[in-house]
């Protein structure tokens, strides 16, 4: 039950957040900027976010050259160049409103391993350049054969070695650590441990049920306005959402001496990325192995997906080289049947921003942007 204090000053909101993740800290930075004297709660279910804003490899990216030339062979030029668009405008975001610094942010490059089955895609090279250059002013892609050895990728693998030159880093902990602080010193609440169960939605507010685990009893607290980010979770409360969990597993090794490469690094269509930070290598996906097993709400790890992240950590990236793993975890992404976030009015009270495609990073800030825009407009049953 609550007090009389709690009834007066914890229990109704202009504005709830559900999720404390990319979008629902810069949905927050969003709505104080243009109503600086509004109330802005965040419920986040987690100690920190539950799936993957702070469990990811931290890549700055808006694309490989087989990621998007396997995006147009499902979906047309013009819809592929959009969300391309997007993910530039929502990195371009990011960056502006914490800036480089506090994300950790660095230019080093972004590369794609290419193997011998994949040699045909050079010829594509030259086209994708030209569908994205309206969008980026440059050439995207480009040959950077001469980097394979400097590198020390395995030659046996690496036939030819791409540069996207539109990409970067960045550091994930920093990048919500940010956003947190940014938030808070702009007047919106962040409450954790709070899981919502439920909303109910009448004529005057929008009810959110939420979980007290001390006093185990249920609190109802009341907005104006609900906006719900729970991305790969969301079908907890909008079960008719088109959601698809996706596990990604990533592991860390110890730092290596003499570690030849700095940046980002894709291989086989997207499914595996890896990068140095701190001296180490971070290492992640091969959720194509088993798309029926990472499609689960679920953090365990494994054991297929392990062994094979070491075996081509060994046998590709660091070939000849020791290695020892530190740490392992899983992130848990949203997707659906067709890429691109959903953002999208249920009501004229209740709206949701969710499913990056595993794009949350480059996706988040231009997607919560656009939910605040949707919240002002106060559409029915509109999405963008």
């Amino acid at each position: 039950m609550f007090s009389y204090w709690e009834q007066q000053s914890f229990t109704h909101y202009d504005y709830i957040i559900i999720g404390s993740g990319i979008v629902g800290l810069s949905a927050a930075v969003e709505l104080k900027e243009q109503n600086p004297h509004a109330s802005v709660l965040v419920l986040e279910r987690g100690l920190l976010p539950t799936g993957a804003s702070t469990r990811n490899a931290g890549f700055a990216c808006m694309g490989s050259l087989t990621e998007l030339l396997d995006d147009l062979e499902n979906n047309d030029e013009a819809s592929v160049i959009a969300l391309f668009e997007e993910r530039k405008k929502g990195l371009e975001k990011l960056r502006d409103r914490l800036g480089d610094g506090r994300i950790g942010y660095k230019a080093n490059g972004s590369y794609e391993l290419i193997n011998a089955d994949e040699l045909p895609v050079l010829e594509m090279m030259n086209r994708m350049n030209e569908l994205l250059r309206p969008v980026t002013g440059q050439a995207s892609f480009r040959l950077a054969n001469e980097k394979i050895e400097t590198f020390g990728f395995a030659k046996d693998y690496t036939e030819a070695l791409i540069e996207n030159t539109c990409e970067g880093e960045l550091n994930t902990g920093m990048m919500i650590r940010a956003l947190i602080d940014l938030a808070l010193s702009m007047g919106a609440e962040i409450k954790t441990g709070a899981d919502v169960h439920r909303f109910e939605e009448s004529n005057q507010h929008v009810a959110v049920i939420v979980g007290d685990p001390f006093r185990k009893e249920h609190w109802s607290i009341t907005c104006n306005k609900l906006l719900i980010c729970t991305n790969a979770f969301t079908k907890k409360l909008l079960p008719d959402e088109d959601i698809t969990p996706g596990r990604g597993q990533v592991l860390i090794t110890k730092p290596i001496a003499g570690l030849k490469f700095k940046g980002i690094y894709h291989f086989d269509k997207g499914y595996y990325y890896f990068r140095e930070i701190d001296g180490r290598v971070l290492f992640g996906g091969g959720r194509n192995l088993d798309f029926a097993g990472e499609t689960t709400e679920q953090f365990v790890l494994s054991e297929l997906i392990q062994n094979k992240l070491e075996q081509k950590l060994r046998d590709i990236i660091l070939p000849g080289t020791p290695f020892e793993i530190e740490m392992r975890w899983a992130g848990i992404m949203a997707f659906g049947n067709h890429k691109g976030p959903i953002v999208k009015a249920f009501s004229d009270r209740v709206f949701g921003a969710f499913r990056m495609g595993g794009m949350g990073v480059a996706l988040g800030s231009r997607t919560a942007e656009k939910a605040v825009q949707l919240m002002a407009k106060g559409l029915n049953h509109q999405q963008i």
